[in-house]
């Protein structure tokens, strides 16, 4: 099999080593901001996309990124809790990365996590739970990925100049870069209100759209507001604010038991406890099961908590969550707005695909 250099896959692809990348984003939408020591570029996009796929970021070959991130399921990966490569649970499922460029803050419950840079450290080097189980293997890791020839030549070019490229601060900005590029913004309901499209929507997520709005019989806007359906966002031009305050909130979902305290976990103040981060609504019908502990399999179950104005009372569940005057026909019209906002060209676009799939794969 013929072998191929980075720079032949790049030029093969019509890009630029040093080139930025082309968002394609939609009339009006703002570009996410980059930070400006990892400036963004479409070789360290592509260098970030495999290692991302690649199973020598585990510790015994077990897993990649992708593991708990799966392309077809908007990037998350459909369990309950996630399994690190040692067989070990994480206390909650894996968070979305779709729109993650846009977040102001990152995982479930950690308010400080705001930087993706710094968020794949912790799958990559944290031990408890053991995610990637990096920590204390870091230089062989870092030789691991020296000895592939396709890593020599795309690391010289995702960071030209370096004398020693082959760091863990740049394995961590590459990832992040490829991240950041993981935009969705395709599904019908994008096509609808803001493409114009007026027949991308059914008559019943039409209805469903005006109760999610609703004050008086949704009100879902609150915490998932926005056009990200998540509260705030941060993009060039500034945030965007959100209904949902800092964008955690206790929804009376469990008894929040350790581990699984919410933002209490990182300030040890009792008002913090159960309040959990509102995720992304865009793709919802593809990242069950749902909530942070995935305890509700549908969404179903979903509205139906809602509407019930939670599964449990706790003192610090948010004063919103109060029972819903919705009728049997209003949640199945609230349910196909919810699907409305699947991007299902997101699940199979090639830029976020796995290079190192048989079919594609160069020799190394």
């Amino acid at each position: 099999m013929r072998a191929w250099s980075a720079c032949a896959l790049l030029l093969a692809a019509g890009v630029s080593a040093g080139a930025e990348w082309n968002w394609n984003l939609p009339p009006g939408f703002p570009r996410p901001l980059i930070p400006a020591g990892n400036p963004l570029t479409q070789a360290k996009v592509e260098l970030g996309r495999r290692l991302f796929y690649d199973k020598r970021m585990s510790v015994n070959g077990g897993q990649s990124c992708a593991s708990c991130h799966k392309q077809e399921l908007a990037f998350t990966d459909g369990r309950a809790r996630s399994e690190g490569t040692t067989g070990q649970l994480h206390p909650r499922g894996s968070m979305s990365l779709v729109n993650a460029a846009y977040a102001v803050t990152l995982t479930w419950a950690h308010p400080g996590m705001t930087l993706l840079e710094k968020q794949a450290l912790a799958p990559m080097l944290g031990t408890a739970p053991v995610e990637l189980g990096l920590a204390g293997h870091e230089a062989r890791f870092l030789e691991t990925l020296r000895g592939v020839p396709i890593y020599r030549d795309l690391f010289a070019r995702a960071f030209p100049g370096q004398a020693q490229a082959f760091t863990l601060d740049n394995v961590t900005k590459a990832l992040a870069a490829f991240e950041r590029t993981i935009v969705s913004l395709r599904s019908p309901y994008d096509r609808y209100r803001w493409g114009g499209e007026e027949n991308a929507l059914s008559p019943a997520a039409k209805r469903g759209e005006v109760i999610f709005f609703s004050g008086e019989r949704g009100g879902c806007f609150h915490c998932h507001g926005g056009w990200n359906f998540s509260g705030a966002v941060a993009g060039e031009g500034g945030a965007a604010p959100g209904r949902g305050g800092d964008g955690f909130a206790n929804t009376g979902v469990s008894r929040y038991a350790a581990p699984n305290r919410g933002v209490f976990e990182h300030t040890a103040r009792s008002e913090d406890l159960g309040r959990f981060r509102a995720p992304t609504l865009r793709n919802i019908a593809l990242t069950s099961p749902y909530m942070h502990d995935g305890s509700m399999a549908t969404l179903e179950e979903v509205v139906d908590h809602y509407a019930r104005g939670g599964r449990y009372s706790h003192p610090n569940k948010d004063s919103r969550m109060q029972p819903l005057p919705l009728s049997p026909e209003d949640k199945r019209d609230l349910i196909e707005f919810l699907r409305s906002l699947t991007d299902v060209e997101m699940t199979r676009d090639p830029r976020w695909s796995d290079p190192w799939e048989a079919r594609q794969r160069p020799a190394q």
